[in-house]
């Protein structure tokens, strides 16, 4: 998969890129700090509706112009790109304005409530040649970026399968259920890791705290190619565990994103088939217990990965890794899961996708 692609050349406005973030909440400090850290961006403005959150901000970021109202935060001159770091309700009124503003965006994940609202801001994006990127974090990981290059040089093997478990205690969300907080993280590895997309999906999910959104799901992703992909998402849990296990027909990953270091540990470890040739219908399996190794990993903060990204985008004018069209496909997979949730697990075939290249 090669997502970027060079697009027709624009020069930002200014050498140093000037950055709005909107939202000083729980994600966009983060954000923020990523921007200051990062050379050839920096912190214009920041906009919340807090009172705290500005005083907050302004004493990190003194420099930069503070407003309450975010369209200030667009409208203000010194701003060149706008990052959007509020519920996702919001999302698809803040980024079109900005992009009809002429800043580019990056955005939070998911991208938009829906797959038509994603599209939309793609069109406007493409229209007045700016960049659209989405802050799908993990695929910017080390772990993950390393795992790629494991699936892309056949060190895997065919891949078989993704198995995620994705749980903890809280945070509950106001205005999305745990699938679009939780799973749209692996939706978004998976999307990167995979050169494939599925054709069927099937959710199903509670509510245990009764007027709230799910707080707990699985959700299955069936490919063409065979590949299945199950993810368990619960804000209900006693622990918290970010593990995921890829088994391929050469080699398997554990992934723990919990692991201080270590973070992914290849298993030459497998099962062989070989069909007895008096006796077709036999079939004689052998196990293969190989050895583990951990391969090295960029402990390069994520966060900081991304923004230096985004930046070069805008400066060269190049297609994101995680650009609106992938946002478009992960919002999608949220929609057919969501779908099947409503169904009590029934599978979704999908509509055909694009794939991004």
């Amino acid at each position: 998969m090669t997502n970027r692609q060079q697009r027709e050349p624009k020069a930002p406005s200014r050498a140093c890129l000037g950055v709005g973030v909107i939202g000083y909440g729980y994600w966009g400090p983060n954000i923020a700090r990523s921007i200051a850290t990062t050379e050839g961006c920096h912190v214009a403005a920041i906009g919340d509706a807090s009172d705290d959150a500005l005083a907050r901000a302004g004493r990190m970021y003194p420099g930069a112009h503070l407003w309450k109202n975010w369209r200030d935060v667009i409208a203000d001159p010194s701003v060149d790109a706008v990052a959007v770091v509020t519920p996702v309700r919001q999302h698809y009124e803040m980024a079109l304005a900005a992009l009809r503003a002429g800043k580019h965006v990056l955005v939070e994940k998911p991208m938009t409530e829906t797959s038509a609202q994603g599209a939309a801001l793609i069109e406007e994006a493409d229209r007045r040649n700016l960049i659209l990127m989405v802050d799908h974090t993990f695929v910017y990981t080390g772990a993950v970026q390393k795992i790629r290059d494991l699936v892309v040089q056949g060190i895997v093997g065919e891949v078989y399968y993704y198995d995620s478990t994705r749980i903890n205690l809280g945070l509950f969300q106001s205005d999305v259920n745990v699938i679009w907080d939780l799973a749209v993280h692996d939706l978004s590895i998976i999307d990167f890791l995979l050169d494939d997309v599925p054709v069927a999906i099937s959710a199903c999910g509670a509510d245990h705290l009764h007027g709230n959104r799910e707080n707990m799901a699985h959700i299955v992703l069936y490919f063409s190619s065979g590949t299945i992909a199950h993810l368990n998402v619960n804000w209900l849990a006693p622990v918290k565990m970010r593990r995921t296990l890829i088994g391929g027909s050469q080699r398997m990953i554990v992934y723990d994103d919990l692991e201080p270091s270590e973070k992914v540990k290849v298993y030459d470890r497998g099962v062989d088939i070989r069909l007895a040739q008096e006796r077709i219908h036999e079939a004689r399996v052998s196990y293969r217990i190989g050895d583990m190794w951990a391969p090295q990993t960029s402990v390069k903060e994520a966060l900081v990965t991304e923004i230096e990204h985004f930046v070069d985008c805008v400066a060269n004018n190049r297609v994101p890794l995680t650009s609106g069209a992938v946002g478009l496909n992960i919002v999608s997979y949220l929609e057919y899961a969501t779908q099947s949730l409503n169904q009590r697990g029934h599978p979704v075939e999908l509509a055909p996708l694009r794939r991004v290249s």
